[in-house]
């Protein structure tokens, strides 16, 4: 199969293209304007990431270039569609590593432009909001209720942690944002130091429930000046602090009690400041997305805290919580709705604008 630029394109007929390239997964999905999912292909570059213990851009950015015609092509193929049954592209544009940004972003103009299809420029934060209003027909559609706008969305991955008042789909206010290290970069370096394998996050999780997370107690920064900031630097210096101590000590390093405590100091800090976003805001609803929102833990503690309080609260399949273009795709069909298209010069940006 290959990417013909030949035919015209057939109008009204639905569907649009996602295009991500924000970090180190290469993604793209086709997804209908109700939500539903036709396909949905990530190529993952955990494997070549994990010898360095993290994302080395320059690597990232040239797999992207590798990657992103076989996975467009598998996307198209899996929809059962060709270039000429889209309506339009979406491509992450920001924020992100900016050479992996540009990877995508390139592409998508070299694609969208010929074929005369509207390019819209998506918010990839922004983005993992909306990833639980999805349909994956794979999977028999939705699953389960999904909330009414506004609602508290916390997006939570290994790039970003951040909290928003989402009154609708193209309407999201940042209500405060990590000042250092996000929660997935934490889990990352916290496994890097005790001689964990990257993606730091999943390994973590299957050690804690085998430890005690009151083994000790690590700090949770709460920030009362900026109540809806994070930050998980000084957590992660605590664990540093408390591997060498032990080791100076000649002690056996507790690696499952440390991940355990470890992880209920970052949960509690992302329970906390989200329920307390919803009160602030009068607000009866939460969302978490991102890879993060996958953690087993944060699920059963944010659902038990919102369901004392009163909060309904939502996660989407776990499928949708890491990066994937289906997500990218739904958020510019809102964007394509408005009239918010891209121009040829369109750059990336690679930070939130705060």
């Amino acid at each position: 199969m290959t990417l013909d630029h030949s035919k015209k394109k057939a109008a009204g007929d639905g569907l649009i293209l996602g295009v991500e390239t924000s970090c180190d997964e290469t993604a793209a999905a086709v997804v209908a304007r109700d939500g539903s999912v036709l396909s949905n292909v990530v190529a993952s570059q955990v494997d070549i990431h994990s010898r360095f213990g993290g994302i080395v851009p320059e690597i990232a950015s040239r797999k992207h270039v590798e990657a992103i015609v076989p996975v467009v092509e598998e996307a198209l193929l899996r929809a059962g569609c060709s270039l000429d049954d889209l309506s339009a592209i979406a491509v992450t544009q920001g924020p992100g590593l900016v050479g992996a940004l540009v990877v995508g972003l390139s592409f998508s103009k070299a694609l969208s432009i010929p074929l005369g299809l509207p390019l819209c420029g998506v918010n990839h934060i922004q983005a993992h909001l909306l990833s639980l209003f999805l349909k994956d027909i794979a999977h028999e559609g939705r699953k389960g209720p999904v909330p009414d706008f506004p609602f508290i969305g916390l997006v939570v991955s290994g790039g970003h942690t951040s909290l928003y008042h989402v009154r609708g789909p193209l309407d999201m206010e940042l209500l405060g944002s990590t000042r250092d290290d996000a929660a997935g970069e934490a889990f990352d370096k916290v496994a890097k130091l005790l001689g964990l394998p990257y993606p730091g996050g999943p390994v973590i999780s299957a050690l804690a429930e085998r430890g005690s997370p009151e083994a000790f107690s690590f700090p949770r920064a709460r920030l009362p000046k900026t109540p809806f900031d994070f930050s998980f630097s000084g957590l992660k210096t605590a664990v540093l602090q408390k591997v060498t101590e032990l080791s100076n000590r000649d002690e056996r390093i507790p690696v499952e009690d440390i991940c355990a405590s470890f992880q209920a100091a970052v949960v509690d800090v992302l329970v906390e400041k989200t329920l307390m976003a919803a009160s602030e805001y009068g607000l009866r609803t939460i969302v978490a997305a991102g890879g993060v929102s996958a953690n087993p833990m944060l699920r059963q503690q944010m659902n038990r805290k919102a369901e004392e309080a009163g909060i309904a609260c939502f996660f989407p399949r776990p499928e949708f919580c890491t990066d994937n273009g289906a997500m990218v795709a739904y958020a510019g069909w809102f964007m394509l709705e408005a009239g918010m298209t891209l121009a040829p010069d369109a750059d990336v940006y690679s930070r939130l604008a705060v």
